[in-house]
């Protein structure tokens, strides 16, 4: 894919995206910057943050868990370990996810039953499982190409389905 292939793409993510009923009430929704030949969200977290959403960006923390912080703007974006672009300021706490409407989880794929497959790190497992152990249950989106919606991924008994994939081609909801 060409530089301008997925900025076009992730405009039109962006566009999908911002009209999903998931998100257009939502007031605080936790994201993530994109990095690599990831789908790019930083369309989509400008217009979430124009749109007065407050938007919670994650933190590697050493153990792979999740940190939270706010996003203010790309200008106030820092490069962290790993390669990673994280929000400047005050932390939140791994509990901030709680607060989310809706949250964005990056992916490798997602398949037929909304099962996501991610890097492999844990670090969304471990989002999952606190937002599980709160009884929380925001709408679980996953940002995908459209070849990356496939007919099956590999599942552990940890694994849990998400609501929706966006990919540049629409949006497919998942139910339980």
């Amino acid at each position: 894919m060409t530089t301008d292939d997925a900025q076009e793409a992730a405009a039109v993510l962006a566009e999908r995206a911002m009209q999903l009923t998931e998100l257009a009430g939502a007031r605080t929704v936790a994201a993530y910057v994109s990095v690599g030949r990831e789908p790019g969200t930083r369309v989509l977290l400008d217009a979430l943050h124009a749109r007065g959403v407050r938007v919670l960006l994650p933190v590697l923390l050493a153990d792979n868990d999740l940190d939270w912080g706010t996003y203010d703007g790309t200008e106030r974006l820092v490069r962290a370990g790993r390669g990673l672009l994280e929000p400047e300021g005050a932390r939140l706490g791994p509990d901030a996810v709680l607060e989310a409407d809706a949250v964005l989880l990056p992916g490798l794929a997602v398949d037929g039953r909304g099962m996501r497959l991610g890097r492999g790190g844990g670090s969304y497992d471990r989002v999952l499982q606190r937002l599980a152990r709160a009884r929380v249950q925001p709408p679980l989106v996953v940002l995908l190409y459209d070849n990356e919606v496939v007919a099956r991924v590999p599942e552990e008994p940890h694994d849990h389905p998400v609501h929706a994939v966006v990919t540049p081609g629409g949006v497919r909801r998942f139910t339980a």
